[in-house]
């Protein structure tokens, strides 16, 4: 699998754990979210490993998850991997399903089995917990990939439902989340976002995946 040089922006957040957007360009999500701009716009598509800008084009909006996983690489192994290399090394264990035109998943089986047999990572799939059970999961994981709504880029909201979009979570406690939001608009939203956990309860769909076991 290749491996790009580590820039230098991404190991500016405050936590340490190196942030990657989704969008390749930061500075574009905000465009991108209000319908200013298309992915078509975005110059950095090619850090993707996309072959094409139509292929980045045709997953960007899909790739949240592999974000997350973008980001674990680095943090764990000081490497940076493209998005859509992980994508397509993934695609063989049935981490996406093709349904017409449209795109399914992350689909988090495969996705364990996935980064267990290519990359040596141990992961666990977590179904009907709570928002105040993460921290215990941080208690034996280093991370944990929370399904939230988008939405929660604006916590002040009240999401129409949960779930539908992963971000990083790198720190819980009993009263707060801290995480990394590959979909955030700017950069208060991007990096080392911090929530009560009542707040992020309310995007939560109670589901996610622990990855990366705590030594000891």
């Amino acid at each position: 699998m290749s491996v790009n040089p580590v820039s230098h922006r991404a190991f500016t957040t405050l936590s340490g754990i190196p942030y990657f957007s989704q969008w390749e360009d930061p500075d574009c999500a905000a465009g991108i979210i209000a319908g200013e701009l298309e992915l078509s716009d975005i110059k950095l598509w090619a850090q993707s490993g996309a072959s094409s800008q139509q292929e980045f084009i045709e997953w960007a909006n899909h790739v949240c998850g592999m974000c997350c996983l973008k980001m674990v690489l680095a943090a764990v192994f000081g490497k940076v991997v493209p998005v859509l290399n992980l994508t397509q090394h993934s695609l063989p264990y049935g981490t996406y399903v093709r349904e017409g035109d449209n795109i399914k998943g992350l689909i988090y089986a495969p996705f364990v089995e996935y980064v267990r047999q290519e990359l040596g990572l141990k992961a666990v799939v977590k179904v009907g917990i709570f928002a105040e059970d993460i921290a215990a999961q941080m208690a034996g994981h280093r991370f944990f990939m929370a399904s939230v709504h988008p939405s929660i880029r604006i916590p002040e909201t009240v999401p129409p439902s949960k779930g539908g979009h992963l971000v990083l979570v790198t720190h819980a406690d009993r009263k707060y989340i801290t995480f990394h939001n590959p979909s955030g608009h700017d950069i208060r939203t991007q990096q080392d976002v911090t929530l009560p956990v009542d707040v992020f309860a309310r995007f939560f769909a109670g589901r996610g995946i622990s990855l990366v076991e705590n030594a000891g």
